[in-house]
């Protein structure tokens, strides 16, 4: 009867720890590639000197908008269905990200959950229905949480500045709308750092609400304003950075380096001005330094794409990064690029300054820990 039972008792034992490793090594490549990423981007800051706390990664572009009629999202030009919207933003949020920028949320969180964020300015044809008076401030945002079907935006932002409108009338319409529910906070993007100054003295003037951020270009080849201006604004009014185009229009990639596929950006109709950029001299100098930035990457294992976006987020004051994806491969790659901001060391930083040779002078010193 023993020796019956151990005939059965071991096959079944060596099954059940066979069956065991299976898993193990599944759950292993699980954490590894999702687990592992979803841990990373938990990493969250403050947004600028807010008590709002943001993924350094955020989902959207500036040049990234919501089709409202047909419901799906329009990334530079080309449609992408609404299954694979709804699968980048739901693998985004599981992945740790809160802040979706201009872009309906999918994911099934619940809504205090995440940080949804609109811009204001452009609208429709007539005079009163783009710009930032009072009228349209209000006007389109409550237009936007309808098309959007949300009570309220996390941020609203002031979509370049308004000659036409006083930054007064700019600074109160934006507080109306955040004592009447609609936003929690206000922030400017593309404006220049005396416009900023403008609107928080105004503010701090008539006790009114600040802007907390604002969202700037920033990449290999734009870095003043974010490097310099931005982190003094930081230090002293607490306006945090919000950057967008961490990959430059797909220049960073490495996609232009043999020239320009059919199937990029700079092909499409619209985008001439981007297949100018290319070959004119200075993007030919982008294109090689870019190159030289290819192997760098390959010494640290890792694309270059996750590499440039890695090297917007070590830059003083920057609490998030916007990406600009169009399936769920591509936005696993690019939150990859937490694990090499650990790589970033001064010597590696040095070393890419080097190959850029534009950094801007400044005395302060450069980093994140």
């Amino acid at each position: 009867m023993s020796s019956t039972l151990n005939v059965i008792l071991i096959p079944t034992t060596l099954y059940l720890l066979c069956v065991c490793v299976c898993v193990f090594v599944c759950v292993c490549v699980l954490i590894k590639s999702r687990g592992f990423i979803r841990l990373l981007t938990k990493l969250s800051l403050n947004l600028g000197k807010s008590g709002l706390r943001v993924s350094c990664l955020g989902l959207g572009e500036f040049n990234d908008v919501l089709s409202l009629s047909t419901g799906t999202w329009v990334t530079f030009g080309s449609q992408i269905s609404d299954e694979m919207a709804e699968s980048v933003m739901t693998v985004a949020y599981d992945s740790g990200v809160n802040l979706f920028d201009t872009a309906e949320v999918y994911a099934s969180g619940r809504r205090s959950s995440y940080v949804v964020t609109t811009k204001i300015y452009w609208g429709g044809q007539a005079e009163t229905e783009r710009g930032l008076s009072r009228k349209h401030i209000i006007e389109g945002l409550r237009g936007s949480l309808c098309r959007l079907q949300l009570d309220y935006v996390d941020i609203v932002f002031a979509n370049r500045s308004d000659i036409n409108a006083p930054m007064e009338e700019v600074v109160r319409a934006m507080t109306f709308v955040i004592d009447q529910g609609l936003a929690m906070y206000w922030g400017t993007s593309r404006w220049n750092a005396v416009e900023i100054m403008e609107a928080y003295s105004i503010a701090r003037q008539f006790n009114l609400v600040p802007p907390v951020c604002e969202q700037a270009e920033y990449h290999y080849f734009q870095r003043d304003k974010v490097e310099l201006h931005l982190p003094e604004l930081y230090h002293k009014i607490g306006v945090g950075a919000m950057t967008w185009s961490p990959l430059a229009c797909g220049l960073l990639t490495g996609k232009y380096n043999e020239g320009v596929p059919e199937s990029s950006r700079a092909a499409m109709k619209g985008y001439a001005w981007l297949k100018e950029r290319l070959f004119s001299s200075e993007g030919k100098k982008q294109l090689s330094k870019i190159k030289e930035l290819h192997l760098l990457a390959d010494r640290l294992n890792c694309t270059a794409a996750q590499l440039a976006i890695a090297w917007c987020l070590r830059s003083e004051g920057v609490s998030s990064v916007l990406l600009g994806v169009s399936n769920t491969e591509q936005l696993l790659e690019n939150l990859g690029s937490i694990r090499v901001l650990t790589q970033l060391t001064p010597p590696l930083i040095a070393e890419m300054d080097a190959v850029l040779g534009n950094k801007p002078r400044s005395t302060k010193k450069e980093g994140r820990s």
